[in-house]
């Protein structure tokens, strides 16, 4: 036996993490929160098609948005925040949606975006913005969750029916 040590020919595969245990993470994502805490969003995509956008601005007075997709998510309510304001108490309501990121493009080709609304226990509320807080096995290039935060829309603001 020699005392001399020697370099493999290929480096090794990476640990716990490839194509198996990517699938085996979004499976197991998948059935928890689909069949165990199934809990239900929809979700109201704008049709970048259909609204008219300003040229120079890039705003839009009317928008268009496509018909709503049923979207399994794990959804925190973040309570009721009360402010006074000069024309009296104002309330306002917050949720976090957190979705399963490959669910919605590979599975259901859905892109979250900020300016999208969402339905939830019969309030509509708007997606103000988007983080992707968490790695799939701590590589930087692996996030798989999508957490928006929304803040309930006032009535008028957007018609669902």
């Amino acid at each position: 036996m020699s005392d001399e040590w020697s370099r493999p020919a290929s480096p090794p595969p990476p640990l716990f993490f490839n194509e198996k245990e990517r699938d085996l993470v979004k499976q197991v994502n998948d059935e928890l929160i689909e069949r165990v805490i199934g809990q239900t969003v929809a979700y109201y995509p704008l049709s970048l098609e259909h609204t008219n956008y300003h040229p120079l601005y890039g705003e839009a007075i009317q928008k268009t948005f496509l018909p709503p997709v049923r979207v399994h998510a794990l959804v925190k309510f973040d309570g009721i925040k009360t402010e006074t304001k000069n024309y009296g108490l104002d309330k306002s309501f917050k949720i976090t949606v957190n979705f399963h990121k490959r669910r919605l493009t590979e599975d259901q080709d859905l892109y979250v975006r900020e300016g999208d609304f969402v339905l939830y226990d019969d309030d509509l509320f708007e997606i103000v913005s988007l983080i992707e807080p968490r790695l799939l096995f701590g590589q930087a290039d692996k996030r798989f969750e999508i957490s928006a935060a929304c803040i309930k829309s006032r009535k008028g603001v957007f018609d669902a029916t």
